[in-house]
C-alpha cells in the first residue's frame, strides 16, 4: 500500500520509513534561492481576515486594533468592503515583494480552487511543493495559507452580507452559494480552529528560521530532529489547506438537504486535523525552544570570546551585534538610507546605547552640537560614526516606544539600528551585562578593529567633542593631563559672544543666583568696579535645577533690566550639563594619591554652591587656554569682598584686577615675588597691569629681547 499516495494518510499512522520517504521527496523539491518574503506580515493578514469572519467581530471591526492595522468597518459600502477583502493580500504582495511572488500567489490560488477529483490530495500537495521550491519552509506555508484565507474571506463576506445587500445576493447566486449558512456554522468554527493551529505552527517554523544559525551551530541531533519535524509540519499544513479549500468548494455545490449530514462529517474531518496539528505544534514548539536556548547560550559566549580576541577589522564584531537577521541593519538618520555594517569598516564606532527616548532634549541638543556642529568636527568626521542602539526597559517594545524611536531616528544626524526590536536577546543581554548598561545612556567606543576602548565616552563628547577622537579611555586621561581650569575650558564655545570675549582676553564675570534682588545688588557693585576703569563683562548663567519656565523668566528679567548679559535658557542648560560631565569624568578617573586636582575642586565647588542655593560668581580673564587666573566667590564672602573695592581697588594698577581681587581675598597668603619668567610673542594680549605670574600672582616685569 502506498501510504504517501493515499488520501487517508495521517501522521499518526505513518511509519518511520514512510516519514523518511516523504521527507526525501519534500527535500527534492526544496531549492531556496535566497529570495525574501515577509512571512510574518502575511500571517498578520491571515489573522486579521480570520478575525473578521464572524458577524460580531465584523460589526466591532472599527474598535479592533491589530499590528497590521487592517480594519474592515461594517459601515463601508459592500462593494468597497468586498474590494478590501479580495485585494488585501495581493496588495501586500505587490507593495512588498517581487512580481514572481505575485505570480506564485495567483497560481497557488488556482491550484487551491481545483476539485479533489483532479488528482489525489497527496499529488496536489506535492505539486504545491514543486511550485514553491525556491522559498524557505515558513514562506511556503505563509503563501499557501494566505492564498486560501483570502479566498475564504471573500466567501464569508458574501455570506455575511447576503441578507442585507442586493449586490451580495446577486453575486452569491452567480457563485451558487447557499442562501442559508446556518448549517455550515460548525464547519466554519472547525475551519477557524484549524487555521489558528496552522498559524501557530507556522510561527514556530519562522522562529526557527530566524535563529542565527549561520553564526552559531546547533547540536547535530537537535538540528536534525527539529528540521524533520518542520518538514512534516509544512506538509500537513499545506495538505490541510487543500482539504479546507475542497470543503469550501463542496459547500457551494451542495443541495440544502445535504447540508446537515455533510457539514457534520466535514467538521469532524477538520477537527481531526486540528487535533493532529496541535500535537505537531506542541512537539515543534518544545523543540524550537531547545534550539533557541542553545543558540542564545552559544551566541552570548561567542560575543564574550570575540571581544577578547584581536580582530583584523570591526566587521565580524558588528555583524554579531547587528546583522544576525538583516544584511542592512542600520540606517543613516539624515537620509534614511539603509546601511550595512560594511559602511562602518575602518572607522571608530561609538555605540550610543539608551532607552528609545534617547536623552533629555537638552542633552540631545548638546550632543548634536558637540558631534555635528562643533568647530573640530571636520577634522575627524570621516574617521568615526555614532550608531544609536535603543533598548527598551522591558523585554518587549511598546507602541509608544516604537513611535518615539521612529520620530527621533528621523531627526538625528547619526546612524541608527534600523529595527532595534529585532536585536537578538543574547546581544541585548551582552550589552547589559558585559557593558554594564543599566537603562542610563552610555557611549561604548569600538576602535577600527572592533576592540572596546571606552565603556562610556559620553562625558568626553560633552566636554571636548571631536577633539577627543579616538575617544578611548587613554585619550581621556591624556586630555586631562593637558587641561587646566580656564574660562575658555568652562565655556567651550557654548555662546558665540562669550567665546569672542574670551578670545579677546577680556575680564569676564560669570554668576548664578535665583534671587533677582541679589542680582540687582550684585550687578550694581560690579558697575562700580567698571566705572573705576576696569574692563569687565558680566554673564548670568542661572541655576542648574531651575525649570525651563523659571530659567526663561529670570534670563528675560536680567536682560530687560539691562543688569548684564544672560545666556539663553538652552545654552544655560548646556553650561550646567558641561560642568556635570567634567565632574563625572574626573571622578571616574580618580584623583592621584597625595595630589590635588584643581579642576575637580573648582567644578565641584560650583556645583555644590548651586545645590546649596548659594549665590556665586567666577571672575577670570580669557585669551589663553592655559591661563588659570580665575577667582571664585560665593555666599556672604562675595558681597563682603565687593563692598571693600574702594580699598583693594587701589592695587589694580599694580597687580591687575584679578591680582588685586585675589590679594583682597587672601592677603596673608600672597607669596613674595618669585624668579619665574615667561617668554611671550609680540601682540600677545596682556590686560590691565601686564602679565600676572601664574605661581606667585605678582605682576611680572617686562623686558624686551631684540634679535
Amino acid at each position: 500500500m502506498d501510504l504517501l499516495g493515499s488520501d487517508t494518510f495521517l501522521p499518526n499512522s505513518v511509519s518511520s520509513l514512510s516519514q523518511e520517504v516523504l521527507i526525501k521527496k519534500l527535500l527534492l523539491s526544496h531549492d531556496p534561492d535566497g529570495r525574501h518574503l515577509d512571512s510574518e506580515l502575511l500571517l498578520c493578514a491571515v489573522e486579521d481576515i480570520m478575525l473578521c469572519t464572524t458577524t460580531s467581530q465584523v460589526l466591532d471591526a472599527t474598535e479592533k486594533t491589530h499590528v497590521c492595522k487592517m480594519e474592515f468597518g461594517s459601515q463601508d459600502p459592500l462593494g468597497q468592503t468586498f474590494c478590501k477583502i479580495s485585494h488585501e493580500v495581493i496588495q501586500l504582495l505587490s507593495r512588498s515583494f517581487s512580481y514572481s511572488v505575485n505570480s506564485i500567489y495567483l497560481l497557488t490560488c488556482q491550484i487551491l480552487c481545483k476539485c479533489c477529483d483532479e488528482g489525489s490530495l497527496h499529488a496536489r500537495t506535492m505539486l504545491l511543493f514543486d511550485l514553491l521550491g525556491n522559498y524557505k519552509w515558513g514562506a511556503k506555508v505563509a503563501l499557501v495559507l494566505t492564498s486560501f484565507v483570502a479566498s475564504y474571506g471573500k466567501f464569508r463576506l458574501l455570506m455575511q452580507q447576503y441578507s442585507s445587500s442586493p449586490l451580495a445576493i446577486s453575486v452569491a447566486m452567480l457563485k451558487k452559494l447557499p442562501a442559508d449558512s446556518s448549517p455550515l456554522k460548525p464547519r466554519f468554527k472547525a475551519l477557524s480552529l484549524l487555521v489558528n493551529a496552522m498559524v501557530d505552527v507556522t510561527k514556530c517554523i519562522i522562529k526557527f528560521e530566524k535563529l542565527p544559525l549561520s553564526h552559531v551551530e546547533l547540536d547535530d541531533e537537535t538540528k536534525a530532529v527539529t528540521k524533520s519535524q518542520i518538514y512534516i509540519a509544512v506538509y500537513w499544513i499545506i495538505r490541510g489547506i487543500l482539504i479546507c479549500s475542497s470543503q469550501i468548494t463542496d459547500s457551494t455545490a451542495m443541495k440544502s438537504e445535504q447540508y446537515s449530514d455533510s457539514a457534520i462529517i466535514a467538521s469532524w474531518e477538520l477537527l481531526s486535523l486540528v487535533y493532529q496539528l496541535r500535537n505537531i505544534y506542541s512537539d515543534l514548539k518544545q523543540q524550537v525552544e531547545v534550539c533557541h536556548q542553545q543558540t542564545e547560550t552559544k551566541l552570548y559566549q561567542k560575543l564574550l570570546d570575540i571581544f577578547k580576541e584581536t580582530q583584523v577589522d570591526n566587521q565580524e564584531v558588528l555583524r554579531l551585534l547587528f546583522a544576525l537577521r538583516d544584511d542592512l541593519p542600520l540606517k543613516d538618520c539624515s537620509s534614511q538610507a539603509k546601511l550595512g555594517v560594511s559602511d562602518l569598516k575602518n572607522k571608530v564606532v561609538i555605540l550610543m546605547i539608551s532607552k528609545p527616548e534617547l536623552l533629555s532634549i537638552e542633552e540631545s541638543l548638546l550632543l548634536v552640537q558637540q558631534t555635528h556642529n562643533h568647530p573640530h568636527t571636520k577634522n575627524a568626521e570621516d574617521s568615526y560614526r555614532i550608531v544609536w542602539v535603543p533598548i527598551p526597559v522591558s523585554n518587549q517594545w511598546t507602541d509608544a516606544e516604537e513611535t518615539i524611536f521612529e520620530y527621533l531616528s528621523n531627526s538625528l544626524p547619526w546612524f541608527s539600528v534600523r529595527q532595534p526590536w529585532l536585536l537578538n536577546s543574547a546581544v541585548v543581554k551582552f550589552i547589559k551585562e558585559a557593558w554594564n548598561y543599566k537603562n542610563e545612556p552610555v557611549m561604548v567606543v569600538l576602535d577600527s578593529q572592533g576592540t572596546v576602548t571606552n565603556l562610556n565616552a559620553i562625558d568626553m563628547l560633552f566636554i571636548w567633542g571631536p577633539k577627543a577622537y579616538p575617544f578611548s579611555a587613554s585619550r581621556e586621561e591624556e586630555l586631562w593631563q593637558e587641561q587646566n581650569w580656564t574660562l575658555q575650558f568652562m565655556m567651550d564655545e557654548i555662546d558665540l559672544l562669550l567665546t569672542k570675549w574670551v578670545e579677546e582676553g577680556r575680564n569676564i564675570c560669570i554668576y548664578g543666583s535665583d534671587s533677582i534682588d541679589w542680582i540687582v545688588e550684585f550687578t550694581a557693585k560690579m558697575e562700580i568696579i567698571k566705572s573705576a576703569g576696569v574692563q569687565l563683562e558680566k554673564v548670568y548663567v542661572g541655576k542648574r535645577n531651575s525649570s525651563q519656565q523659571d530659567m526663561r523668566n529670570m534670563s528675560a528679567t536680567v536682560s530687560y533690566k539691562k543688569l548684564s548679559s544672560a545666556l539663553p535658557p538652552m545654552k544655560t542648560h548646556f553650561f550646567w550639563l558641561r560642568l556635570e560631565s567634567i565632574r563625572r569624568s574626573k571622578l571616574r578617573l580618580g584623583k592621584p594619591a597625595n595630589s590635588t586636582d584643581n579642576v575637580l575642586d573648582e567644578v565641584s565647588a560650583l556645583l555644590d554652591a548651586d545645590d546649596n542655593d548659594k549665590n556665586w560668581a567666577v571672575i577670570g580673564r580669557g585669551s589663553d587656554s592655559m591661563t588659570q587666573d580665575i577667582v571664585r566667590l560665593e555666599g556672604p564672602n562675595l558681597m563682603e569682598c565687593l563692598n571693600k573695592f574702594p580699598k583693594w581697588g587701589e592695587n589694580v594698577g599694580e597687580l591687575g584686577f584679578l591680582g588685586a581681587l585675589r590679594h583682597a581675598l587672601e592677603p596673608s597668603v600672597l607669596p613674595e615675588p618669585c624668579g619665574h619668567f615667561e617668554v611671550t610673542l609680540p601682540g600677545k594680549e596682556q590686560g590691565e597691569g601686564g602679565l600676572v605670574c601664574g605661581q606667585c600672582k605678582h605682576p611680572m616685569k617686562k623686558f624686551v629681547v631684540y634679535k
